[in-house]
């Protein structure tokens, strides 16, 4: 037998190699090995066992690393599907599918000596009292991990081994899992009652997992695969219930013995989720370990998790978007909350999408995939509607709860009425609302996503703007750390005192613009007894700060909650009553033909999280352009009248989901050969596909944000109607693609993001 062999290093090409006779039971597909290249051993994976080879002396495997078949052949073909569509070496898709917790060679489970009470033969030996202390609390415990002991007791190591000397405990090693949740302590819960509109939902989605069972069973036998269900669209508004579907969708997958997993976007894996999944599940007749797999994790937690799942242990996954590969056996259900969200794209190679991930995985293992949002991707709603998706609506709160009032505040007045002619941080009905919010004991949150103090730091005198040497941005002014800080690269240096331009040296020098961090030192100000906290990601250290400041908001002993767009969704607190929103713009004028969907949408998650309680909500919109169509969608809770307006503008122009859209990026540090490189990648493209029907090609032009991180950007931007083929296209024009060596091409596929 032999084993064809995919390395770590990016060559784009897999190895044929013997398996000696003493690793052949150890090696299957998706094994972990060690081979020889060249002088050196290197890492790789098993990709395909073959009888024959079209090379002779192939060289023998050097070693298995880590237990058989770490990547199940399902998701080793996705990882290949994921290769051929993003236009990424079959390696490089690998390592997004494996994660290096689990990749490293030292990984490994964490084992820690363990005390165990033995059963006394005989008569009970003699015991000083310090070690009858010691004896008394290991017969209460019966087992304990050393250190506990020693801390519990207030005693040394020796002293337990004559314990164990006289034979009356055994100490050895046991493996200690690393469970991020293990101190917290969950209650059971019961799944609640559903509305007419949940209950509904529910049952199609109980339908597609039987007809995809059935489909399932008909490939296992000897009959024709049956269809596939078509993926869900779960369009319900906030405060809907979706969850809960979500939950008494996945019990009815455990009944079945089927596995399920559930995409959050990475700002939204908050707490409250996470415990809401584990209550519903640690108990009852479906209980299972519920595995949580995002970035905050250690890497020691990242492997105890990711093999609780591959052992069959955690049928329940819940994680951003890499859990997309979570090697779930028996795979019934994948749950893409907040599927709209622009986090579930990767912004490296391989810059996949998850969302689509989710839907190519669950129709290649038959099973069912259940996209949700209270405001769907334009693409996803337009599948809806031309039927490749079955759409279900949700579009009542839960619990008969009212949405909220959105009010809009024209800046433009605000600023007419201010002395300074600039608007305040709070315009005069929001500072009157959040009064009344304090008298009442109810609770506030305010959105803005902008972090630091001020936007931009200039002089008055000669229009000196602070700007990042290596970026072509604006430094961002943070008050409590005393620095300017670029929140692209991450560039800082100190705040000067006058212009830093010698011909000027201007003592006014001001800063501009509005930050989280402005916003909490104003409240504390006008409203000095109001307890107000901020989560932003310069408040955000330690990994345990996010859900210390949501308990300590959830509990009352925070008044107001001011932040970044980690809390415009995902939260349930129904003590708020009020929302604002600072600054409703800021994402309107970006040059992104998905400016419009962004701002509607994050406007309407934010406004959802008021009134989830008995007392109706109230959200203010602050806005210099109020009567923009994304605004005043939002603010009538309106998503198909925004849909109908905002496909139309799509349709004219050819941009998704009228096309697919392939985006190439070219840099360098010098800007003259990035230009030339893009012009030569152009013309090149104009030879390969510039004659496809529909085919659009657009650039080179500099990039949004033309300098990032010391290279200079430009860019190519592709739309086609087919873009499997596009990709392949593009993946074989790159790999005979020879550019200078210091200028770099990315291809990004479906992109989220234009800058």
């Amino acid at each position: 037998m032999i084993a064809r062999v995919t390395l770590e290093i990016a060559v784009r090409k897999e190895f044929d190699y013997s398996i000696p006779d003493d690793l052949t039971e150890r090696v299957e597909v998706g094994t972990r090995v060690r081979v020889p290249f060249g002088t050196r051993l290197v890492m790789g994976v098993v990709t395909a066992l073959v009888e024959h080879s079209p090379h002779t002396n192939l060289r023998p495997l050097s070693a298995v690393v880590g237990v058989s078949g770490m990547l199940t052949p399902r998701v080793l073909d996705l990882a290949r599907w994921m290769a051929g569509y993003y236009c990424c070496a079959v390696e490089v898709a690998l390592k997004s599918v494996l994660p290096e917790s689990v990749r490293k060679e030292d990984a490994k489970w964490r084992e820690r000596l363990h005390v165990y009470v033995m059963p006394v033969i005989g008569e009970m030996p003699k015991l000083s009292v310090r070690q009858q202390e010691i004896w008394n609390i290991l017969e209460e415990w019966r087992e304990l991990p050393l250190q506990e002991l020693l801390r519990l007791a207030e005693t040394t190591q020796d002293t337990v081994r004559r314990l164990e000397d006289k034979g009356l405990v055994r100490i050895a090693p046991k493996i200690d899992e690393r469970d991020p949740y293990a101190r917290e302590q969950i209650l059971p819960t019961e799944p609640l009652q559903l509305n007419a509109e949940q209950t509904k939902a529910l049952g199609t989605i109980r339908s597609a997992l039987e007809r995809a069972a059935a489909c399932r069973a008909s490939v296992s036998g000897s009959g024709e695969a049956g269809a596939v269900p078509p993926p869900l669209l779960l369009h319900g508004v906030t405060g809907s219930g979706k969850t809960e579907v979500y939950l008494q969708a996945i019990a009815t997958a455990l009944e079945a013995g089927l596995g399920a997993i559930v995409l959050v976007p990475e700002i939204s894996l908050t707490p409250q989720t996470v415990e809401r999944f584990k209550a519903r599940f640690t108990t009852g007749p479906q209980a299972t370990l519920v595995a949580v797999l995002h970035s905050h994790l250690s890497a020691g937690e990242r492997h105890d998790e990711w093999h609780k799942i591959r052992q069959g242990r955690a049928r329940i996954v819940i994680g951003a978007r890499s859990a997309v590969f979570a090697p779930v056996d028996n795979l019934g259900l994948i749950v893409v909350d907040e599927e709209h969200e622009s986090s579930y794209k990767q912004e490296e190679s391989p810059r996949y999408h998850a969302r689509d991930v989710a839907v190519v995985r669950a129709d290649r293992e038959k099973a069912v995939v259940v996209l949700g949002s209270a405001t769907p991707s334009l693409e996803s709603y337009h599948n809806a509607m031309k039927g490749k998706y079955t759409l279900l609506g949700m579009p009542s709160r839960a619990t008969d709860q009212k949405l909220p009032v959105v009010r809009v505040v024209d800046l433009r007045l605000e600023s007419r009425r201010s002395e300074k002619g600039m608007p305040g941080v709070f315009s005069v009905p929001l500072r009157e609302a959040i009064l009344q919010r304090l008298e009442k004991r109810e609770q506030t949150i305010l959105f803005l996503n902008r972090r630091g103090f001020s936007t931009s730091l200039q002089c008055p005198q000669c229009g000196y703007v602070a700007g990042c040497p290596n970026c072509s941005v604006a430094l961002t002014y943070h008050r409590k750390a005393g620095r300017l800080l670029c929140h692209v690269c991450g560039h800082w240096e100190g705040v000067p005192a006058q212009c830093p331009k010698p011909e000027c040296g201007h003592a006014g020098i001001r800063y501009s613009g509005l930050g989280t961090e402005r916003v909490e030192e104003t409240l504390a100000k006008i409203f000095p007894k109001a307890r107000v906290a901020r989560m932003d990601r310069d408040t955000l250290q330690r990994k345990e700060d996010y859900r210390r400041i949501l308990t300590e908001f959830r509990t009352g002993r925070v008044d107001i909650l001011v932040g970044t767009q980690m809390i415009a969704k995902g939260l349930h607190f129904p003590n708020v009553t009020l929302v604002g929103v600072l600054h409703a713009d800021l994402s309107l004028h970006v040059p992104d033909f998905r400016a419009g969907e962004r701002t509607f949408q994050l406007l309407t998650q934010v406004s959802g999280r008021a009134g989830r309680g008995d007392v109706e909500g109230e959200v203010f919109v602050q806005s210099f352009t109020p009567f923009h169509p994304a605004i005043q969608f939002a603010r009538r809770h309106d998503y198909e009248g925004f849909y109908e307006a905002e496909i139309e503008f799509r349709e004219q122009l050819k941009y998704p989901p009228y096309s697919r859209i392939a985006l190439l990026t070219l840099k360098g540090r010098n800007e003259d050969k990035v230009k030339l490189s893009a012009d030569h990648v152009k013309k090149l493209l104009d030879e390969r596909v510039g004659s496809w029907p529909g085919l659009v090609l657009a650039g080179p032009a500099p990039a949004p944000l033309l300098k990032a991180e010391s290279f200079f950007r430009h860019q190519i931007m592709v739309r086609c109607r087919a873009m499997s083929r596009l990709s392949s296209e593009l993946a074989a024009m790159q790999a005979g693609l020879r550019l200078p060596e210091d200028i770099q091409m990315g291809i990004d596929i479906d992109p989220v993001n234009l800058s």
